[in-house]
């Protein structure tokens, strides 16, 4: 039963991993990567907006922020996927590519 628990956890984590890689031809985007890197990768955007800042509280004199305090979502229409690469501080925070 351990090993079988042990397979799962391994299993979940590499679906953690893939949900912050995007495969491009023979390269790879990835979290941490920097805004030129995308533009080299994936061209100019077919549309960008802005990340709206969430609105935090104040728990003991620490402001608490969002999953994302700004920052800017690319779309890109790839064949039939929509590619949205959030970018914050000028660094990939998250990659989502979806069938159309």
């Amino acid at each position: 039963m351990r090993i079988f628990l042990v397979f799962a956890l391994f299993f979940l984590s590499t679906l953690a991993q893939a949900s912050s890689t995007l495969r491009v031809g023979n390269q790879v985007l990835t979290a941490g990567d920097s805004r030129e890197r995308v533009l080299e990768l994936l061209g100019k955007p077919s549309s960008k907006s802005h990340v709206r800042k969430a609105r935090g509280g104040s728990r003991r004199g620490v402001r608490v922020l969002g999953r994302y305090d700004g920052g800017e979502q690319w779309r890109y229409r790839r064949g039939d996927h929509v590619t949205v690469v959030t970018i914050v501080d000028g660094r990939v925070a998250a990659i989502d590519d979806r069938r159309d």
